[in-house]
């Protein structure tokens, strides 16, 4: 990924036109940005940068990691750094933990800011309990037409290890009332934060909604984002998705109840105020 190309151009001015061309689709070639928001995973985060570079280079995609470090007080920055040595990683540091919600807003800004539209930018967890195999499903939707694409739980083919059962409950009855209140056509998940977003699209979001697009500090942003982008008139799709919660290092860093009171005045926020 990594080193410059250097092409020795033919005498001739049509041999130089074609070598310009050939250089200007190199540089139009579509980047997969992978947003990671990452809090203390030094246990596993240099499994999943592993298995990123293995499933997009062998799919022959070129991509970036911006990877947003929250506070991290583990070895998740050395390993980080060492990783960035033989991958395509841009790193971005908290000094402090503040939370998914910033984290996800400074990586989608920035990879906001870099992309071209045609670009795709995929947000997803550090734990290694998400597929990074199942981008290259998600990057074939958009190129057929879907503007976002969510790795569902509630498709066929779909299968959740290892999740205790008041969080496989909860994460389910959220998936039926946002449904009832808020439908989007083509997604049943709406809390799934693994999901793949046309350049294009966080852009124009961006730009509608200013600061206010990526303004919530919890867990709920992932719902937020949905929420917002429904009034864009955008194609939604979903895949389905195997969550190996099986395969995580240490306890969840979610506070359910606290996420659970913050979902629920989220929704009540926005169906009644806005």
């Amino acid at each position: 990924m990594g080193g410059g190309l250097f092409l020795r151009l033919p005498e001739g001015d049509g041999a130089i036109v074609r070598n310009l061309m050939s250089s200007q689709r190199l540089r139009e070639k579509l980047i997969v940005r992978v947003v990671l928001p990452v809090y203390n995973e030094g246990n596993r985060i240099e499994s999943l940068l592993n298995h990123i570079d293995e499933a997009l280079e062998e799919a022959g995609l070129s991509y970036e990691v911006i990877l947003v470090d929250d506070g991290s007080r583990d070895s998740t920055a050395a390993i980080v750094g060492q990783c960035a040595a033989r991958m395509p990683i841009r790193i971005m540091a908290h000094e402090v933990n503040r939370g998914l919600g910033a984290t996800i807003r400074d990586g989608l800004v920035e990879a906001a800011a870099t992309a071209k539209d045609r670009d795709i930018i995929v947000t997803m967890d550090a734990d290694d309990t998400h597929a990074p195999g199942l981008i290259l499903r998600m990057v074939r939707m958009i190129s057929e037409g879907h503007d976002v694409v969510i790795a569902s739980r509630y498709r066929g083919g779909s299968r959740t290890v290892g999740v205790p059962l008041l969080r496989r409950f909860m994460s389910y009855g959220a998936s039926l009332l946002f449904r009832a209140v808020f439908p989007i056509r083509g997604v049943r998940d709406y809390t799934c934060g693994y999901r793949a977003y046309r350049a294009r699209v966080v852009k124009d979001a961006l730009a509608r909604y200013g600061g206010s697009f990526l303004d919530q500090d919890g867990f709920q942003v992932m719902v937020d984002i949905l929420l917002k982008l429904r009034r864009m008139n955008l194609i939604f799709g979903e895949v389905p998705f195997i969550l190996r919660y099986d395969w995580k290092e240490g306890g969840s860093k979610m506070d359910v109840a606290r996420t659970a009171r913050d979902t629920l005045g989220l929704m009540w926020k926005r169906r009644f105020r806005g």
